[in-house]
């Protein structure tokens, strides 16, 4: 905890940090709003899954477009503008209340996710620049322990609110976080100067790309965070409330507590593994998730031995993610970040879609939800073997 402390007396940290809890929070208490939502439309599985993947796919389409931005654009400018954005993509669902206007939802959470990516990939660009070494690790704990707080708070109180209130109440709710967000960023204490660019968009353009193909380690460890991706469980969170648990809870609540359980244990990992993983027992960390989503798997027949299977499935995930996030940034020259961290978020937002549209198609296709599980936790064991090739090769 004390390095977490001292991390949080950077007062650009501090800051940062005070708004990711304030955004993050409202993002996920209106995703279960979004579910919900979809669910009430009678949706099938396969739009589910689709749903999912628009959250993810600006991250692989746009990916080259983010970096440059991200790499010329003064960073408070540019929090600014993308937060406002979210503001009006989020007011813009309490016009959603057909399903005949879900191609409508998609494109507005298509956008929203837009902003996000790029405002994502801007604070990981940004941490490097400010702080180093075990702070820029705390750093990336901090950021994955926010995310888990509000990923579990946001969930469990949004589960509750929508299924008392309604949806529109829940989007309300997190565009007024959003403004909030936006009123904190102001007084944010950054003095960085961007550097000089003398090229031009597409020279930027190329020359990211060139530098990723002249460091073949960097696309290894790129590879690795995106093995991350297998834990996108919303389409599959979704198909377990509706098709096991909705005749024992109600769907908004069996979303909320599904979820607000996995991310106790996201946020508890960090605090208890987080000095332990290194570059050497990575590999352990990979076979002991693999095993979690197994026995996961095994469990799902019963919702309650469900939810206690769920804190092991979330207990290592965010030390995987932040670790890996930590190696590749600590490998990445600054002048780059912006555009390899964005070609990062790509891969793991492609394999976040492979997930979902894996999920959804399977599912659709005969396969039960069991099986579906127990093949994304031996995804994570075959991650395992890989990294130990790759250390063998390079570290």
């Amino acid at each position: 905890m004390k390095r977490y402390a001292q991390a949080l007396k950077h007062p650009v940290v501090a800051r940062l940090s005070l708004v990711q809890l304030i955004s993050y929070f409202g993002t996920w208490f209106s995703q279960v709003a979004i579910y919900s939502m979809l669910v009430a439309f009678n949706a099938d599985a396969l739009t589910i899954a689709m749903t999912a993947a628009m959250t993810m796919l600006p991250s692989i389409l746009l990916a080259p477009l983010i970096g440059i931005v991200v790499d010329r654009v003064p960073f408070k400018r540019l929090i600014v503008i993308l937060l406002i954005t979210e503001l009006l993509m989020t007011i813009g669902f309490t016009y959603i209340d057909t399903a005949s206007m879900i191609p409508l939802l998609m494109f507005l959470i298509f956008i929203r996710s837009t902003a996000a990516s790029m405002l994502f990939s801007a604070e990981m660009t940004l941490f490097p620049k400010i702080v180093e070494g075990e702070m820029l690790k705390s750093t990336n704990e901090i950021h994955s322990i926010i995310w888990s707080f509000t990923y579990a708070a946001g969930m469990a109180v949004g589960g509750i609110v929508t299924y008392r209130f309604g949806y529109d109440t829940a989007f309300y709710i997190d565009a007024l976080l959003y403004s909030i967000a936006l009123m904190v960023i102001v007084g944010l204490p950054l003095q960085l100067t961007p550097p000089k660019r003398t090229q031009s968009h597409w020279q930027m353009f190329l020359d990211g790309f060139l530098y990723l193909k002249r460091h073949p380690k960097i696309l290894h460890l790129i590879l690795l965070h995106a093995s991350l991706g297998l834990t996108s469980f919303d389409a599959l969170v979704t198909l377990l409330a509706d098709h096991q648990y909705k005749t024992l809870i109600a769907v908004p609540l069996a979303i909320g507590w599904i979820n607000a359980m996995r991310a106790v244990a996201l946020m508890t990992g960090p605090l208890i593994i987080g000095k332990l993983v290194n570059r050497h027992n990575l590999h352990y960390f990979f076979i002991a998730q693999g095993i979690a989503v197994v026995f996961w798997s095994m469990t799902q027949s019963n919702f309650y031995l469900a939810l206690l299977a769920l804190f092991g499935v979330g207990f290592f995930t965010t030390t995987l993610w932040s670790y890996t996030y930590l190696l590749l940034q600590e490998e990445t020259e600054q002048a780059y970040l912006g555009r390899i961290i964005s070609y990062n978020d790509m891969f793991f937002m492609l394999s976040n879609i492979a997930t979902a549209l894996f999920i959804g198609y399977a599912f659709k296709g005969g396969l039960s939800l069991q099986a579906i599980t127990f093949t994304l936790g031996m995804g994570f064991l075959a991650t395992a073997l890989y990294y130990l090739w790759f250390k063998q090769r390079t570290l």
